[in-house]
């Protein structure tokens, strides 16, 4: 597993801190640990972002693990699934605004100039917990997911998840954990399948280079770039350093700058043989 947020060059120009975040956790019983990754998109707009993206993948690692990490769902109970994966974001929704306001109210006047309400924090959230044959994911914003799973005709097939939402009044607005409609907004995903075997998470400054639009509305995975990205840790190299460096590299390459100039964020997981998604486990 390798993961990275990088400064994008409008921020970079800018003077202003990366605001992406990511983070990882492995819950469960000894011998059947179960990976669970985040990833976090600041508002740019917003004077505290960086904190609260920060934030929000520190409570979804915690949260989500202690909740999902014993019994998260016998195979096919997608169901209760679904409700232990809700109960979880709400907890953090919580945490989160109960945090955000703690902080705000930290140093006085001093901190209320720098912002002093929960939307000063505003962040996207996409959470993955990976157990045993299925996966559940909770996205919240403009972050995605990409599942690897099955082949055709020798070449692997790619998944999005979440799904986009159906065009409508708030289709080009963004939803934060800050926003009052964050319970509503949230999207929830549980797959059972046993032959997904990579998973890529990444924040919306790589949505041109890993989707594309084809002929319709609906984005698809770029089936290039998915593949490169997770076939170098299906090969990884003698020093995981230098891997996960450069990973580093492919984001703040010139041709991903080019398609966009935002903040970036990737984290990415593969199967190993005979454990579960996301690489040797300690």
């Amino acid at each position: 597993m390798h993961g990275v947020s990088v400064q994008g060059y409008r921020h970079a120009q800018q003077a202003m801190p990366c605001q992406d975040a990511w983070g990882e956790l492995y819950t469960g019983p000894p011998g059947a640990r179960i990976p669970v990754l985040a990833v976090a998109d600041g508002a740019g707009s917003r004077p505290r972002s960086q904190e609260g993206a920060q934030l929000a993948v520190q409570l979804a690692t915690s949260v989500f693990g202690a909740r999902l990490g014993e019994r998260a769902g016998a195979q096919g109970d997608a169901e209760g699934l679904r409700t232990r994966l809700r109960d979880a974001f709400l907890e953090v929704l919580d945490a989160f605004i109960d945090g955000t306001r703690a902080l705000a109210g930290e140093g006085g006047v001093a901190a209320r100039g720098r912002g002093n309400a929960p939307a000063d924090f505003a962040t996207t959230l996409t959470v993955v917990v990976l157990g045993p044959g299925w996966l559940g994911c909770t996205s919240l914003g403009d972050g995605f997911v990409v599942l690897r799973a099955g082949e055709e005709k020798g070449e692997p097939q790619f998944h999005l998840l979440p799904q986009p939402e159906a065009a409508g009044e708030y289709s080009n607005e963004a939803t934060f954990l800050s926003s009052a409609d964050a319970a509503l907004r949230v999207r929830i995903d549980c797959v059972w399948d046993d032959g997904v075997d990579g998973v890529m998470l990444s924040t919306d400054g790589l949505a041109q280079a890993a989707l594309s639009r084809g002929r319709g509305p609906v984005p698809r995975v770029n089936p290039s770039f998915a593949a490169s990205v997770l076939r170098s840790l299906d090969r990884p190299g003698p020093d995981p350093r230098a891997d996960a460096r450069e990973l580093e590299a492919l984001l703040l390459s010139d041709r991903l700058t080019a398609l966009n100039a935002d903040d970036k964020t990737l984290v990415r997981a593969v199967r190993t043989t005979g454990g579960p998604v996301g690489g040797e486990l300690p």
